[in-house]
């Protein structure tokens, strides 16, 4: 039994070594001492104390009067007598009290406090100290002893030597005391001077500074905490409590001081918020006032350099002056809208500003500044741009003028040349593209002089300073313009006249050449294709070919005609010069084609036109051919696609269906393998046409989406498909008969696997699989269909077969059934033995079982001590194994 059995709803049990040590006699003093003093602490507030904490609570009054105190709640009224019945009356009403408060007093009765059991009056005070003093202290979510070291702990923290682990040794050396009274109240120990191999001088430094300030009594000895190995953890424990109930008290009250403090700071924080606030409208508004007068001056400058005075006299302003403005009033705007937040905040009324001071009225102000900027900001770059369009025109109007001067310079002594007259046709051509060189000169340079004299006009209109020199210089430029128009026109007309002497034979020689180029190409490109080579893979190809040679076969009449016109053209050239006497050196300049040329080549293309028409012919056989292998080939692959596709679902119906016994369905699918071995040589006639589709290199054939490599993988597909399903046939028909399942056990599993099938694919994946185990009764954890799957899985593929799932079903079903099998074989051999021997399955077995049977009992022996015999466990295992029962 504990010491104390009340403390148990409050701190943990105490461990074997603290109860082996209650009795100790320096612990008892240490808690005499401490309870008493904490009892009196309390006690004085009702103007008395106790000497004995034994002897005093006797009578239950003094007891009473201490839980009155420490509760604020008034008991029921004491018994005055002095029989041991009244004490023990009273000394009941105040653990009756006690227990009210939630607190279980095991094996401390009345009796013990009224004869005096110091054991059980300590304990009822710990039980007291605990639920007034220790049980409400809570810090982050821990309560109690837990709470109240966690506390010490963090107080002491920032101290050197001072590691508070426990409510015993902990404390020892002092200093723990020495650093909570610092902590709070450090005016009251000089904690620098304290040293840690002094237990006695800090022990009594912090007893004596608690009572004498802190109103905490003494409540321990420094002799009894260094002389004991280990203090008392409750007397430790006691008197910490109450730094921690005294230091509390004094943190709430200045934290309440604090409040107020902080409630006045505000105030006064408002106040100049709003000094703040009227002072910073003020001038604000001011500096709008006086700036908004220079915005609207609009007063122009007549030179450039002092309209950009005023610009940069503005940009100043928008870089310098502007920015300060605009931040006092965004800090404006932030300091009224955090004051109104203070102020709701601290339930005062809102803050209303001067008249004409508020934030409306500033905002006002600011648009009507901010409109006068932008209008005086438009009227200086228009002026600027006005000024610097003025410069620009006049500068321009030079620059062009110079340029147009610099270009006319000798030209009007070059229009009039007579240099014609002695030139020969070539000689005219390249005067006349010449002076075409220069007419296009001349009427490029019709836009400058348009443009000098529109900027001259402009110039006016804009009253430059300048303009009677500028239209001056315009006009002979204008003068000098027509000047060069009619000496341009007059030599056109002379160079024109001459070279219609000499044109005609030149147009001829151009015409012959432009025709004859031409020609020349289509005989080449013509040789060209009808020498080509071709390769063709379809009819419509051949077809294409010999369609476009037959376009081509009729446009040789016409092609001819212009042979003969381009001929015909070069004849009339022969005619004139023999006519004129024109000296004609040479050749024909436009071209090195002659007529010798023209009709060797058309005598050429004439030759190969009837060889193209052999090889189209002898090309147009060989497609038919293979036109007729693709349709032979088409129209067989075309019925076997199907039909393998159709005997792969049948297959796959016949092994999903229910339709009669296993038996039926393995006859059904072994003449359906039948028919399907008798398919087998049109597969072979098929191949036989592929191989001659191979040999004529024919690559595709658009009469069939089958083909060869789809069907032999289709066959060999069907033919391992049949032969599996049938297996699977036999498999569970091997099941059925091995685990004694009925046709309609077979039929249940089925429907029961097709229902949760939800793919008709023929296996289940995991969940489905699952989810049917449920639907069937199973109660599964993760553990349980774990070890189902790796027995229906045991691949790992994440998928159960119908075999599997029929093996698994099989063998659920038979386990019990097995079982009880076993038990009952066992009775009948071992009668009213407990086991059975050798020599009686020899004699109650066929000779094969037996030997089988004894030949697994080798490793057992018997129960009793009989040796060569089996219990039922070691004939179960000797006749089905460890893992079957």
């Amino acid at each position: 039994m504990d010491q104390y059995d009340g403390e148990e709803d409050y701190m943990p049990q105490e461990d074997d070594w603290d109860r082996d040590l209650l009795l100790d006699p320096a612990w008892e003093k240490q808690q005499r001492k401490t309870f008493t003093a904490w009892c009196n602490s309390h006690l004085r507030k009702a103007g008395t104390q106790i000497e004995n904490i034994e002897e005093d609570f006797r009578d239950g009054l003094k007891l009473m009067l201490l839980l009155e105190v420490i509760s604020g709640e008034r008991l029921a009224k004491p018994e005055r007598g002095k029989m041991r019945v009244h004490k023990i009356s009273n000394v009941n009403k105040a653990l009756d009290f006690i227990a009210s408060k939630g607190v279980k007093l095991v094996s401390i009765g009345a009796e013990e406090i009224v004869d005096g059991n110091a054991k059980m009056t300590l304990g009822m005070i710990w039980t007291i100290i605990l639920r007034f003093a220790i049980q409400d202290i809570s810090v982050e979510e821990t309560s109690a002893k837990e709470g109240l070291l966690l506390w010490c702990q963090r107080k002491t923290a920032p101290y050197k030597n001072v590691n508070i682990q426990n409510f015993h040794i902990s404390w020892k050396d002092g200093l723990g005391f020495c650093a909570l009274i610092h902590r709070h109240r450090p005016e009251l120990i000089d904690y620098g001077k304290l040293r840690k191999d002094d237990p006695m001088t800090n022990l009594n430094t912090a007893f004596d500074v608690a009572e004498k300030y802190l109103d905490i009594p003494k409540m321990l000895d420094a002799e009894d905490i260094v002389g004991t190995a280990r203090p008392d953890e409750k007397a430790i424990m006691t008197y910490v409590s109450s730094f921690y109930h005294a230091f509390s008290g004094a943190q709430k009250a200045e934290t309440a001081a604090n409040r107020i403090c902080k409630v006045l700071a505000v105030n006064q924080e408002n106040e100049q918020l709003m000094e703040d606030y009227e002072k910073l409208a003020s001038d604000l508004l001011e500096w709008i006032r006086r700036t908004i007068p220079w915005l609207e001056n609009r007063l122009p400058e007549n030179t450039m350099q002092a309209m950009q005075q005023k610009l940069e006299d503005f940009r100043d302003y928008r870089r310098l002056h502007k920015p300060p403005k605009v931040q006092e009033k965004c800090q404006l705007e932030i300091n009224f809208n955090t004051l109104q937040t203070k102020l709701r905040l601290s339930n005062r009324p809102a803050f209303m500003p001067s008249e004409g001071k508020m934030v409306s009225d500033i905002n006002n102000a600011w648009g009507n500044l901010e409109g006068a900027e932008k209008g005086y900001e438009e009227w200086l770059l228009n002026e600027i741009r006005r000024l610097e369009r003025l410069d620009h025109l006049a500068e321009k109007f030079r620059q062009k003028a110079a340029i147009h001067e610099a270009w006319t310079e000798g030209k009007e002594d070059m229009l009039q040349k007579r240099d014609y007259e002695t030139a020969s046709l070539s000689e005219i051509k390249a005067l006349l593209k010449k002076h075409e060189a220069f007419e296009s000169d001349l009427a490029a340079h019709q836009d400058r002089v348009e443009q000098i004299a529109a900027i001259a006009q402009e110039l006016n209109e804009l009253d430059y300073y300048d303009s009677p020199s500028v239209n001056a210089r315009c006009q002979r430029i204008c003068d000098q313009w027509d000047t060069l128009g009619a000496l341009t026109q007059k030599r056109s007309e002379a160079l024109q006249r001459t070279e219609k002497l000499l044109e005609t034979i030149d147009q001829l020689y151009l015409e012959f050449a432009k025709r004859a180029a031409p020609f020349n190409n289509w005989m080449e490109g013509a040789m060209e294709d009808l020498q080509d080579t071709f390769i063709v893979h379809t009819i419509e190809e051949i077809q294409g070919l010999s369609t476009a040679h037959e376009q081509f076969k009729a446009t040789l009449p016409e092609a001819d005609k212009e042979r003969q016109a381009i001929l015909g053209i070069h004849n009339e050239i022969a005619k004139i010069v023999q006519t004129y006497h024109v000296n004609m050196a040479g050749t024909n300049p436009y071209t090195t084609i002659n007529p010798q040329e023209i009709n060797a080549k058309w005598d050429k293309v004439r030759q190969l036109v009837p060889q193209r028409d052999q090889a189209l012919i002898e090309e147009h056989a060989r497609q038919q051919n293979n036109e007729r292998l693709r349709r032979q080939f088409a129209n067989q692959a075309n019925v076997i696609g199907p039909w393998i596709q159709n005997k792969m679902e049948e297959i796959g119906r016949i092994s999903i269906e229910m339709h009669g016994t296993l038996e039926d369905q393995l006859t059904h699918l072994r003449q359906y393998e039948k028919s399907i071995v008798n398919y087998k040589p049109k597969i072979d006639q098929l191949e036989g046409d592929h191989q001659l589709i191979q040999e004529a290199l024919i690559f595709d054939n658009k009469h069939t989406n089958y083909t060869m490599e789809h069907i032999r993988v289709g066959w060999e597909q069907l033919l391992t498909t049949i032969a599996r399903t049938i297996n699977e046939i036999e498999n569970q028909i091997l099941t059925r008969d091995a685990k004694g399942i009925s046709q309609e056990q077979l039929n249940e599993f089925r429907a029961s696997f097709n229902h949760f099938d939800r793919k008709r694919t023929g296996i289940m994946d995991a969940e489905d699989f699952k989810t049917c185990l449920i639907s069937m009764g199973y109660n599964l954890g993760e553990n349980e269909f774990s070890r189902i799957m790796s027995i229906v899985d045991p691949n790992r593929m994440g998928i159960v077969t119908f075999q599997a799932f029929i093996d698994f079903m099989s063998r659920e079903t038979a386990d019990t059934d097995t079982a009880d099998q076993v038990m009952a074989s066992f009775k009948v051999l071992a009668g009213d033995k407990n086991y059975i021997l050798a020599d009686e399955l020899r004699r109650e077995l066929p000779p094969d079982q037996a030997d089988y049977c004894i030949a697994r009992m080798a490793p057992y022996t018997g129960p009793d001590g009989v040796p060569g015999a089996l219990d039922y466990m070691s004939f179960s295992t000797a006749l089905y194994g460890e893992s079957d029962l």
